[in-house]
């Protein structure tokens, strides 16, 4: 599948994109806010690719002119989202393209061709304690606070944190989209 919005492309990872992954996803200021650590490697980064990024509705965030990855975002079964009708959001995106409104693009397509095309009824979104640039992405798309968790275990960054967590339902979306 591939979506499209004015300014990018969402398509599938491929072990090609490995090199335009590394180097937004080996900076510190990317990944451990998200949860996981710096890509050590190109070869890290190529076995992300085929061992997490090559799941099911799961996209690169690839500028138009380039169609080379800056970025992912991706629908996941989870934790949250255990029932067939939902799925958790998550995205990222290379510090370089921070502030230029291109993860909540990306999602608002993504959130479109869950609620139009897969049927969702719900779909969850979180972030850590401190992370306020996902929780305005959030806050910009609509979703509504849903629930606090504490003492999630981060067993990749060995550390401890605070979870918020966030719902988007077929309602609120088409209240947003349509209303």
């Amino acid at each position: 599948m591939i979506l499209k919005t004015d300014r990018l492309i969402l398509r599938p990872w491929c072990e090609d994109d490995a090199e335009e992954l590394y180097k937004y996803a080996k900076d510190p200021d990317v990944g451990p806010p998200a949860g996981w650590p710096p890509h050590a490697s190109v070869e890290n980064s190529r076995d992300i690719i085929r061992n997490v990024l090559s799941d099911k509705e799961t996209y690169a965030v690839c500028l138009k002119e380039s169609c080379k990855p800056i970025g992912s975002i991706g629908l996941h079964h989870n934790d949250l989202a255990e029932k067939d009708d939902e799925y958790e959001l998550g995205y990222w995106i290379g510090k370089p393209f921070w502030g230029q409104g291109l993860i909540p693009e990306a999602s608002r397509e993504i959130l479109r061709y869950a609620f139009e095309d897969l049927g969702m009824n719900r779909i969850w979104c979180g972030y850590y304690d401190g992370n306020i640039k996902s929780r305005r992405v959030q806050e910009k798309l609509g979703f509504v606070y849903h629930h606090t968790t504490e003492g999630i275990e981060l067993k990749l960054l060995n550390e401890v944190r605070t979870g918020h967590v966030m719902l988007m339902t077929r309602e609120t979306w088409k209240g947003d989209f349509y209303g």
